[in-house]
């Protein structure tokens, strides 16, 4: 991975390295087969540093899985890019119904979601004992497929947009993808700032959105693209703007026209605004899109069982 990332170290520089970190206290020796831990020191230190470093490290994530995404829009086959909620097997029954109205306000990503059980791996990972994993259709797997179809896409920010009578208004908040070191969507899942279910259930609330940039020719082609993931269930695709003309009031670049994509994460955001304790990871990775079921299947398969079965 290093390697991967420009950085040539050999097994030498490595040690040398390992050693002023023990001697900072910010790792500790746990076996030669084992290797090292980070001490509580090492992980508060890794907490403060490079933020500089990281500027636009989300930016670059984005365009990372949307050129390694292999979903095929017209067989509906491959890989996606996908969000995940890791939360407490106990809180799945509580959860699920959560979901729905969401689902059904065309909030998301479609009505289609991923379980992942204990010890299963998804995304890349291993859920984690005791837990389950939710995954959600990540909004960046637009920019996976407008690219496919040679469509670049700018993903300038993610916002808190709001929902007035059931339409977007306009975002009352911004934060510009290029600037920051963590999912914007995420910030403001964590501050408490979205209001998804009051949107679902009233038509009025704030919920997770992003303004991107498609190359003005280009808007023919979207439109179209819009309309066949409609028609697959995929409901992201909110506006797509003239070109040259702000849209929702924001200012798009010359020669190029603005769309509005919903957030993938609004759906844990109804169920951290619940109160159900969740570990959210935004653009987790890939994942093969056969893995997302209807909203229905989820439910069936979150009931708890009854004892008259046992």
């Amino acid at each position: 991975m290093l390697s991967d990332s420009g950085i040539d170290l050999r097994p030498r520089a490595v040690r040398w390295h390992l050693a002023h970190t023990d001697r900072a206290g910010w790792t500790r020796l746990v076996d030669r087969r084992r290797g090292r831990r980070l001490t509580d020191l090492g992980v508060e230190e890794a907490r403060r540093i490079g933020a500089e470093a990281r500027l636009g490290f989300i930016a670059a994530r984005v365009d990372d899985l949307s050129f390694r995404m292999t979903y095929d829009l017209r067989t509906m086959a491959g890989s996606v890019v996908v969000n995940t909620a890791i939360l407490s097997a106990r809180d799945l029954s509580r959860a699920v119904p959560l979901l729905e109205p969401v689902l059904k306000a065309r909030l998301g990503m479609g009505s289609r979601i991923a379980l992942a059980r204990e010890g299963e791996m998804f995304a890349g990972a291993v859920v984690p004992p005791d837990s389950v994993a939710l995954g959600s259709l990540c909004s960046i797997t637009v920019n996976g497929i407008l690219l496919k179809l040679g469509i670049p896409v700018t993903s300038r920010f993610g916002g808190l947009l709001e929902i007035a009578d059931g339409s977007p208004r306009r975002f009352v908040e911004l934060i510009e993808y290029r600037g920051s070191t963590v999912d914007p969507l995420e910030l403001f899942i964590r501050a408490g700032m979205t209001r998804v279910q009051a949107a679902a259930r009233t038509g009025h609330g704030l919920v997770g959105a992003s303004l991107r940039e498609i190359p003005a020719m280009a808007v023919p082609a979207v439109l179209k693209v819009r309309r066949l993931l409609l028609d697959r269930d995929v409901h992201a695709i909110l506006e797509v703007g003239r070109p040259g003309r702000p849209v929702l009031d924001v200012a798009i670049s010359e020669g190029r026209a603005g769309m509005i994509v919903l957030g993938g994460l609004n759906v844990f955001a109804a169920l951290a605004e619940a109160g159900i304790p969740i570990q959210i990871q935004p653009l987790a990775g890939l994942h093969d899109v056969r893995a997302f079921r209807p909203y229905r299947e989820l439910a069936a398969l979150a009931r708890p069982a009854s004892p008259l079965l046992d």
